[in-house]
C-alpha cells in the first residue's frame, strides 16, 4: 500500500492566523468505536478496530488551552474498550486518564462514555485503548498540540504527523492467550509482522528544495523500538515527549514504545532526486528474527514525481543520537520486587481513594497485587530503575513528565549511587518516556504536584499486560476535597456490576480486610526459565524513605551495599531540600 502525508499535515496551525490560536475553543469528537477490515501491508485482511467506520483513526490537532471533549460509543460488541490520551498531564482531571481498574470501569458493549479534559501543554501526544492489549488491533491514533509560542515557530513552513509502529496479522486476544501461557516457557513476545509508516507502507511525502519541514514522528507500536534515519539529510532534534529541547544534530534517532519526537529537516536545494526516509524495528528485542521478516519501512521525500523513489541503502551499523543528551529549552536544575504481578483490583483504585476517608492515604488499601505507592503532595519523588532483563523498556509514567536525571550503559548492573561514573546533568531532560538499556539501571525525578492516581509502567504491550506496572496514588486526600466523579463514569461500572466504592476487594466496612481481592495467577511450573518467570511476574521492591521510591525489571533484590548507598543518598538530598 501507499499513502501520500498530506492526510497528516496539521493544517489548523497553518492556516488559521494568529489571534485565532491563541483563543481557547471547546473542540468535541463523537466517536463510535467499531470494526472494520484492514490490511495495511497488503498482506492481510484482518479485523481492525476503527472509529466512525475508519481506520487508520483521525489525526486529532488541538491548540494549547483547547477544551477537549470526547464522546465514545462502544459498538464493538464483543470487547469492551477505554482511552488514554497518551503523555497529557490531566491536571485536575485525573478521573479522563482512562486506563481500567485505575481511574475508571471499562466501558462495555453498548455504553457510552465521556470524556472531558483541558490540554495546556504543547507538543506530540496520541491516544490508544488502555484495556488488556487492545490498541494494537487498532484503537491508536496521532494527538497533536499546536502552540501559538513554539519557540521554533517560523523556522518551518509546514509540519507533518508520521506514526511509526509494528503491526500483527494475528488478533490481540490470541497472542496474549499463546504469550501468557504454560507454552511458552522462556517468555518469548510474539513477533511482528511488518512495520509501518502511518498505518502503511511506501508513504511518499512532498517537498520543496531549500524548504525547511517540522515532523512529528510517534512509535504507537506494541513492541519494537524503531530506529529512524533520513538518507542524505541531518535532523533536529526540538521536542521530545511534549518537551522542547535546544536543538540537537542527529543522522539517525531512536523511538521506543510510546515515545515521540519532532524534527525540523531542511531540504536540499536540487530537484533531481527523491530521497529515502527509513524506520527499522529493533531485532535485539526478538527472541528469534523470523527469516522472512522485512523489519523496515520505507517512506520517500519527494522532490520531483517524475523522478525515481530509491532503494534505501542497507546499513551495517545501526548507531542512533543518544536522546539522553537532549536539553530542555526551560530545564530546572537540580522492581523490589516481592514476586508481586500487577492485578487490577476489584474496585478501580481512584474509587478506592475517594471512599475509603483517611484510610487512602495508606497504600494497604489498593490492594497487594497493584503496587501502589501513596505520595504526598509536593513531595519529590525519585524512581531507581535497575533493570535485570537482557532486553530494552521504554518505561511511560502517566499524570507528569520527569527529570531523566541517570541512564547507564548497558551491561551495567545494578545502579550505585557512589560509582564514580554517576553524574547528572545540570540541566536534565525531561520526559514521560524512558527507555532503559539492557541489564542497566535509569534515575527519574518529579515533584508530586499532580493530585491523581497514575500507573508507571513498561509500554511494550506485551509487559503490561503480564503485570509489569506499578500505581502512583498521589495526594489522595487532596482528591476527596477537590474531585468529582461524572455520573456517566459511574454508570458504566453499574452497567456491569462493578464496584465503585470501599479497598481494592469492595470492602467498605474494613478498608484494611482485603479477603475476597482479586489475586495473581497460580505459581509457576517447573522447566520457566528466568525470563519466562518475569513475563508472568512483575517483583516491585519500594523505599519511602523520605522521597523515594525504587523499582526494577528483574527477580533480584537490592544488595545490602546499594540499599546503604541509596539511603544515604536519600538522606543528603533531605537535608538539601
Amino acid at each position: 500500500m501507499a499513502l501520500s502525508l498530506s492526510n497528516f499535515l496539521c493544517v489548523g496551525v497553518l492556516l488559521l492566523p494568529f489571534g485565532l490560536l491563541s483563543q481557547a475553543a471547546t473542540v468535541t469528537f463523537d466517536w463510535n468505536i467499531t470494526w472494520v477490515t484492514a490490511n495495511p501491508d497488503a498482506a492481510f485482511d484482518r479485523p481492525t478496530i476503527g472509529i466512525n467506520g475508519q481506520w487508520p483513526l483521525p489525526l486529532l490537532n488541538i491548540t494549547k488551552g483547547d477544551r477537549v471533549i470526547v464522546n465514545v460509543d462502544n459498538q464493538l460488541g464483543n470487547e469492551s474498550t477505554s482511552i488514554h490520551f497518551h503523555g497529557l498531564f490531566q491536571n485536575g482531571t485525573t478521573e479522563m486518564d482512562g486506563p481500567v481498574g485505575v481511574s475508571q470501569c471499562a466501558i462495555p458493549p453498548g455504553a457510552s462514555f465521556t470524556y472531558n479534559f483541558t490540554i495546556d501543554q504543547p507538543g506530540s501526544y496520541w491516544y490508544h485503548s488502555h484495556l488488556r492489549g487492545q490498541y494494537p488491533d487498532g484503537l491508536r491514533g496521532p494527538l497533536i498540540v499546536h502552540d501559538p509560542e513554539n519557540p521554533y515557530q517560523g523556522q518551518f513552513v509546514d509540519e507533518f504527523v508520521v506514526t511509526i509502529s509494528d503491526w500483527y496479522h494475528d488478533q490481540m486476544p490470541d497472542l496474549i492467550s499463546s504469550f501468557l501461557s504454560v507454552t511458552n516457557p522462556t517468555g518469548a513476545e510474539p513477533i511482528p509482522d511488518a512495520a509501518l509508516f502511518n498505518d502503511t507502507q511506501n508513504l511518499t511525502v512532498a517537498v520543496q528544495p531549500g524548504q525547511t519541514y517540522l515532523f512529528h514522528f510517534i512509535n504507537v507500536g506494541a513492541f519494537a523500538g524503531q530506529y529512524l534515519w533520513f538518507e542524505e539529510h541531518t535532523m533536529q532534534v526540538v521536542e521530545v515527549d511534549g518537551v522542547y529541547t535546544e536543538p540537537a544534530a542527529a543522522q539517525m534517532v531512536y523511538l521506543g514504545a510510546a515515545q515521540r519526537m519532532s524534527i525540523l529537516v531542511t531540504m536540499k536545494n536540487d530537484t533531481s532526486s527523491n530521497f529515502a526516509f527509513v524506520s527499522s524495528m529493533d531485532q535485539s528485542l526478538f527472541d528469534v528474527v523470523p527469516p522472512t521478516l522485512n523489519p523496515n519501512v520505507t517512506g520517500w521525500l519527494m522532490y520531483n514525481e517524475q523522478a525515481e523513489k530509491p532503494t534505501p541503502a542497507l546499513l551495517d551499523d545501526l548507531n542512533p543520537f543518544d536522546d539522553f543528551s537532549l536539553v530542555p529549552q526551560d530545564g530546572e536544575p537540580f522492581a523490589f520486587l516481592n514476586d508481586i504481578t500487577y492485578v487490577a483490583p476489584k474496585v478501580p483504585t481512584l474509587y478506592s481513594a475517594l471512599s475509603t476517608s483517611t484510610f487512602a492515604a495508606n497504600s494497604t488499601v489498593y490492594g497487594t497485587n497493584t503496587n501502589s505507592f501513596v505520595l504526598n503532595h509536593l513531595e519529590v519523588v525519585e524512581i531507581v530503575l535497575n533493570n535485570d532483563d537482557p532486553g530494552k523498556h521504554p518505561f511511560h509514567l502517566h499524570g507528569h513528565n520527569f527529570q531523566a536525571v541517570w541512564r547507564s550503559d548497558e551491561d551495567a548492573g545494578f545502579y550505585d549511587a557512589t560509582a564514580a561514573n554517576v553524574t547528572f546533568p545540570a540541566k536534565p531532560m525531561r520526559r514521560d518516556t524512558l527507555v532503559v538499556n539492557p541489564n542497566g539501571n535509569t534515575v527519574i525525578r518529579f515533584r508530586a504536584d499532580n493530585p491523581g492516581v497514575w500507573l508507571y509502567h513498561c509500554h511494550i504491550e506485551w509487559h503490561v499486560d503480564s503485570g509489569l506496572m506499578a500505581t502512583m496514588v498521589e495526594a489522595p486526600l487532596v482528591l476527596q476535597d477537590t474531585l468529582q466523579i461524572p455520573e456517566d463514569h459511574y454508570q458504566v461500572c453499574k452497567d456491569q456490576n462493578a464496584l465503585t466504592k470501599g479497598n481494592a476487594a469492595g470492602n467498605t466496612v474494613d478498608f484494611l480486610d482485603l479477603s475476597g481481592q482479586n489475586l495473581p495467577v497460580a505459581p509457576l511450573p517447573n522447566g520457566f526459565t528466568p525470563r519466562g518467570i518475569v513475563a508472568l511476574v512483575f517483583s516491585v521492591i519500594s523505599a519511602f524513605l523520605g522521597m523515594a521510591a525504587v523499582a526494577w525489571y528483574g527477580a533480584a533484590p537490592l544488595g545490602s551495599s546499594q540499599e546503604k548507598a541509596l539511603k544515604n543518598r536519600i538522606a543528603k538530598a533531605e537535608v538539601n531540600e
